[in-house]
């Protein structure tokens, strides 16, 4: 794969401005990067790419918004919205909505990061371990953080330790099961994820180095769904860890998130 891979242009641009910046913060910390002439790996500097891209985005579509007369992006983003805060009541509750910032925008990060690899010139950043595992850490803190905001630090720990409605000496074999489960998503959001895109541009790259230009279209084209797969995925697998956190009751719910969740997983591999 190294030998198949080469510098992008707009890597080797964001180094030759920021590279002597960053050698020296790091050189503060006493700290070195493995390539003092590139300190930037190309996932950071296409991620920053992707935010910034996103932000102006965002807010030129700000500034054409209008209530008495919608433009047709803006009924597109509205339909977008208004079916992610669906998919939200559905699987996490009545209060599913206050969820949509978060969803939404790694959502969207996710679909442009893996769609970013079949622009020429670019690459897609989630085909780099660093930044699905960062995606899927997010997902892991937050959802946590919203189950114990949603029903206290000893009644979100209780679940982990005893079954509902089950003998507290269960809590010996349940809480280990329990705690490797959650860990496991993790590895599971963030491996999933890394997989998938990364062989999906090995395989691009491999065709385009051996015949370019009219082969490789097809896997590219293939390439578009898988991307719009895994983010839908992503998205709907930090839906389901939302619903089975925040519920006041871990009963039905939880073994319901778990089988959800199972299955989910088990259609995207």
């Amino acid at each position: 794969m190294e030998k198949l891979e080469h510098t992008l242009w707009i890597v080797q641009a964001a180094n030759a401005v920021f590279g002597p910046l960053v050698n020296a913060l790091l050189g503060l910390f006493g700290m070195h990067a493995e390539n003092p002439a590139e300190p930037i790996p190309n996932y950071i500097v296409i991620v920053y790419l992707i935010v910034i891209l996103l932000s102006v985005l965002a807010f030129v579509v700000k500034s054409r918004l209008s209530v008495e007369n919608p433009g047709k992006l803006q009924i597109v983003f509205e339909d977008v919205i208004g079916g992610l805060a669906g998919m939200l009541e559905t699987m996490v509750g009545p209060l599913g909505q206050k969820f949509l910032t978060l969803v939404g925008t790694i959502g969207i990060f996710i679909l442009c990061g893996n769609l970013a690899g079949l622009i020429p010139g670019l690459m897609a950043p989630t085909s780099s371990i660093n930044v699905t595992l960062g995606c899927a850490l997010t997902v892991w803190v937050y959802y946590h953080y919203q189950g114990i905001k949603a029903v206290g630090i000893l009644a979100y720990a209780k679940h982990f330790a005893v079954p509902p409605g089950a003998h507290w000496s269960l809590g010996v074999i349940w809480l280990p099961i329990e705690v490797i489960s959650h860990f496991s998503r993790v590895l599971s959001l963030s491996l999933r994820l890394f997989g998938n895109i990364f062989g999906e541009e090995l395989v691009i790259l491999i065709l385009a180095s051996i015949v370019p230009f009219l082969v490789p279209l097809p896997m590219m084209f293939l390439g578009i769904i898988t991307a719009s797969l895994q983010a839908f995925i992503f998205v709907m697998l930090t839906m389901i860890y939302l619903g089975g956190a925040v519920e006041s009751e871990h009963g039905h719910d939880e073994a319901h998130g778990h089988e959800a969740a199972t299955h989910a997983e088990t259609v995207a591999a």
